[in-house]
């Protein structure tokens, strides 16, 4: 029952911050309506949050176990509410990028903690890929919830409304319960502390992890995930309010078949796992995304220019495409699983920092590339190149996979049977 209530509190605040994460592709079409910015400008939402979070993991991921996992998540908590409450009172692009500088240094703080944490609660290999995937679920069910959360604020009437800033009066009270769920949930810390003497060790003892080529071909695969996740995720309501005409309401709502894809697909890859090989399923869905892009986006082609409002006049590919979520889901937890599984509980958190840190940089890379080519050369274009990054990351998840199962091989045959 204690483990519950802790995996309850840690769920709560993970989702809290997946609404505020993966509102940017909602935010940047709202702030092109209400603030008149460019898609260009509009994109630097992207870096505002994950260069933040790539800054503040690789600064201080190694040593938040010293300083407290717990009082961690409650900070990061407790800095978004603060920076909610300002963008209602003065909204504007310069309060929007100010607040997700905020979101992003407190996820850097709530998922390196959380992550952490799931190595404490868990026992094995196996009970930490299911804990693991279980998590990233309910984080897409957050994504989930949040397309609908701001869709309702958004004025159908008049798009370039404000009205869409007060749902943060909601978002910080969302804030406020996870601090409590967090605070009253028992969390045993020890096992989390490093054995280095001084925090310098700790920040050593990361870095070093990067020079693992383990390490390398895993970052390779999270960096090139993050980029294609984001850069199709960020810029879909756009996509679907610019290319498929949606009106701005819809244009949300229907984004979130994504959300609610990848939230399927991440609760039912714990079963899959569990009877597969990883590795082997991840290959099928990355082919099987790809099948998918190549399908769906000639579909966009020949739609007429006006503004679609209800569900029944929405064409097929708005249904189609975001359905790519079910073969993009389990690619993300499974491979953090079967990195973090291989190291010694005292590296979770440098680990995850270093997890957070290139996902974060992936995560810009794909949403401001994905911009770029939108504003050249539409968004068809921008979609159709992340066919590009789906082929690169078969290729290093196949490095991946050769580094784990030597490493298992020189731990002995009982290990390698554990790795596959």
């Amino acid at each position: 029952m204690s483990k519950l209530r802790t995996l309850v509190a840690l769920a709560c605040a993970y989702m809290v911050f997946a609404v505020f994460l993966n509102s940017v592709g909602t935010v940047i079409l709202d702030s092109i309506n209400s603030f008149h910015v460019s898609k260009v400008h509009a994109s630097t939402l992207e870096p505002f949050k994950d260069i933040t979070i790539a800054v503040v993991s690789f600064a201080v991921a190694s040593f938040l176990p010293r300083l407290g996992l717990r009082r961690a998540i409650m900070l990061g908590l407790g800095l978004v509410a603060a920076a909610c409450g300002a963008e209602v009172l003065a909204p504007s692009f310069i309060a929007t990028q100010g607040l997700f500088l905020v979101v992003g240094a407190s996820f850097a703080l709530v998922k390196v903690s959380v992550y952490s944490s799931i190595g404490l609660l868990s026992q094995d290999r196996a009970e930490h890929v299911k804990l693991t995937s279980f998590i990233e679920s309910l984080f897409m069910v957050g994504v989930l919830a949040g397309y609908w959360l701001f869709s309702l604020f958004i004025d159908p009437r008049n798009p370039g409304s404000l009205v869409w800033t007060h749902i943060y009066i909601l978002l910080a009270g969302l804030c406020l319960v996870a601090i409590l769920l967090v605070a009253t949930a028992p969390l045993d810390e020890r096992e989390a502390r490093a054995t280095t003497p001084r925090l310098s060790g700790d920040f050593l003892a990361m870095l070093r992890l990067c020079l693992l080529p383990l390490v390398v071909a895993f970052i390779a695969s999270a960096f090139l995930y993050v980029l294609i996740e984001q850069g199709l995720g960020s810029w879909l309501p756009t996509f679907n309010s610019e290319i498929l005409h949606l009106s701005a309401p819809m244009a949300v709502q229907a984004a979130s078949i994504y959300a609610a894809t990848l939230a399927l697909s991440r609760f039912a890859a714990g079963v899959l796992m569990a009877r597969f090989s990883w590795y082997r399923v991840l290959n099928i869905c990355i082919i099987s995304a790809g099948a998918l892009v190549v399908l769906s986006l000639p579909l966009t082609r020949g739609l007429g220019d006006v503004v679609v409002t209800n569900w029944l006049g929405a064409p097929p590919v708005a249904f189609l495409f975001p359905m790519i979520g079910l073969f993009l889901a389990p690619i993300y937890p499974a491979i953090n699983s079967a990195m973090l599984s291989t190291l010694p509980k005292h590296d979770h958190a440098g680990m995850t920092g270093l997890i957070v840190v290139f996902s974060a940089l992936g995560g810009t890379l794909g949403s401001m590339l994905t911009a770029q080519i939108f504003t050249r050369f539409g968004g068809q274009a921008a979609f159709y190149c992340s066919l590009a990054p789906m082929g690169l990351l078969l290729v290093s998840l196949a490095v991946f996979r050769n580094r784990i199962d030597r490493q298992a091989g020189e731990a002995g045959p009982e290990a390698l049977a554990t790795a596959s």
